[in-house]
């Protein structure tokens, strides 16, 4: 654990929170796979029902986050990032760990996401209890056109 970690959730369009969000996303997406939103993208998710998005900060500077978008008793984990200066120090697991107990406490008992097929991401989600669900060819498009696979995930929260 990072000494002073905190992890802060919101549950509307929270303009600081977006703003801190945007920032990891820029330096957390590589941009050759066309997988940042945008602010305007972040902001029309964030006036969904059920959508909640949790900032892990140090001394108030921005970290990761993690976007999450519940319907029924379901969600899936929309995005998930870290600041590369800041991979492998368990931010991600945090940020990860949070957003189920987060979904538990709202009666949620699933959680799916989509992951491009290279993402080393992928360790972490196993490591945490996701399933591989199936695989959707040419889910993504590069920046550069190339397309890339995505792999689908679940996790069952009742086991």
């Amino acid at each position: 654990m990072i000494p002073g970690l905190t992890l802060d959730t919101y549950d509307e369009g929270e303009r600081n929170a977006m703003s801190d969000a945007m920032d990891v996303m820029v330096r957390g997406f590589d941009p050759a796979y066309g997988e940042a939103w945008t602010l305007a993208q972040l902001a029309g998710v964030m006036t969904m029902p059920g959508t909640w998005l949790t900032i892990a900060r140090v001394d108030a500077a921005p970290l990761g986050f993690a976007l999450v978008r519940s319907v029924l008793d379901e969600c899936e984990l929309l995005l998930l990032a870290v600041s590369p200066l800041w991979r492998g120090r368990g931010v991600g697991e945090t940020l990860l760990v949070d957003s189920l107990k987060t979904a538990r406490r709202r009666g949620i008992t699933s959680m799916n996401l989509e992951v491009r097929a290279s993402n080393t991401a992928i360790r972490l989600y196993e490591k945490i209890g996701f399933e591989y669900v199936h695989r959707r060819p040419g889910y993504y498009r590069g920046n550069d056109g190339q397309l890339y696979d995505a792999l689908s995930f679940r996790i069952d929260m009742l086991r």
